[in-house]
């Protein structure tokens, strides 16, 4: 079975008047390697971590940055904005890295799918990729959020909130963001930089609702990074014989066997992929249990026996798209 997510995928930039799809990040919240397997090493070493002391990380797909997207939208005009899906504790090598290739100028809006470290911790290197100026004169980047997610930032990063400097305050360069919030409902959709997102709830544990998005009208696209459960209204939303037929399905897939209390595994994620039955599916957010290669040859002799073309998706992944 030929697999439609490998065509025109490669790592060069490409400047065409589509949009596209620029994985920034697929790993976990510990990314990929796993500190831990360098320093203190097992017997035998961690293969996977280890390739990160040979192979340069533009040529490791094992090589994962926390999990991020970013949404090159072409508007009819050939305009491009430039949508930001979480900004983790690996923004900025994220920036340096995939940003420098395919040639990302700026960020014109963030979306954040909640208020984790791997989610939010870059926030202050935004001000890397805005215009500079020594007194904060600048328009702010526009930031989508849950009331929850804000609460929380608000304590993380006070100062990124704060709008006016107290009495005797100096001036400090720091990103200026204009914070708006969003509901965790599928049914109360908004627009970032012209595009229109879907909110998506899920349960990250059962005490916790995070956030998926669903956007495009030519072609349907979700992405669900952090997800143990879904909602049935959500799954409704997103499924072949609910509201539609997605085009891509970006799904969050933590181990390779057995189940976690806030995250699907390789077996519910596949799954979770049988249900919604989405005309291609791609997986973000592995630990270093993974190995891209040998992995997605099995997840390609599953595709072949279920018709749904599913692989682990890579940092630096372009996927050209019509939106």
């Amino acid at each position: 079975m030929a697999n439609p997510i490998l065509a025109g995928n490669g790592n060069s930039p490409d400047l065409g008047p589509s949009s596209a799809l620029i994985f920034l990040g697929t790993g976990c919240s510990s990314a990929v390697p796993n500190a831990r397997c360098l320093i203190q090493p097992s017997d035998p070493p961690c293969n996977i971590c280890f390739q990160a002391l040979s192979v340069p990380p533009m040529q490791n797909p094992n090589y994962r940055c926390n999990t991020s997207l970013l949404i090159d939208y072409c508007e009819r005009e050939g305009n491009h904005s430039y949508i930001l899906i979480d900004v983790g504790k690996t923004f900025r090598e994220q920036v340096l890295r995939w940003f420098t290739l395919h040639k990302i100028p700026r960020v014109d809006s963030i979306i954040l799918t909640h208020e984790h470290a791997d989610a939010v911790l870059g926030l202050d290197d935004i001000r890397a990729v805005q215009p500079y100026s020594p007194t904060n004169d600048i328009d702010p980047t526009p930031i989508y959020l849950t009331q929850h997610a804000m609460e929380s930032i608000l304590e993380k990063f006070p100062y990124l909130v704060q709008k006016k400097l107290k009495e005797g305050q100096e001036v400090r360069r720091v990103a200026q963001l204009d914070w708006k919030i969003i509901e965790n409902d599928c049914e109360k959709p908004f627009s970032a930089s012209g595009l229109e997102v879907v909110p998506l709830p899920v349960m990250h544990g059962e005490d916790y609702i995070c956030l998926g998005f669903l956007f495009g009208d030519k072609c349907r696209v979700a992405y669900i990074s952090d997800v143990s459960r879904f909602p049935p209204k959500t799954e409704y939303v997103i499924s072949k014989n609910g509201a539609g037929q997605l085009d891509i399905l970006i799904l969050d897939t933590l181990y390779k066997k057995g189940s976690h209390n806030t995250h699907f595994c390789l077996p519910q994620t596949l799954e979770a992929v049988k249900r919604i039955c989405p005309k291609q599916a791609l997986l973000i957010g592995m630990t270093h249990e993974f190995d891209h290669h040998k992995d997605n040859e099995f997840l390609m002799e599953w595709s072949k026996r279920e018709g749904i073309p599913v692989m682990l998706a890579r940092d630096g992944l372009r996927i050209p798209i019509d939106l």
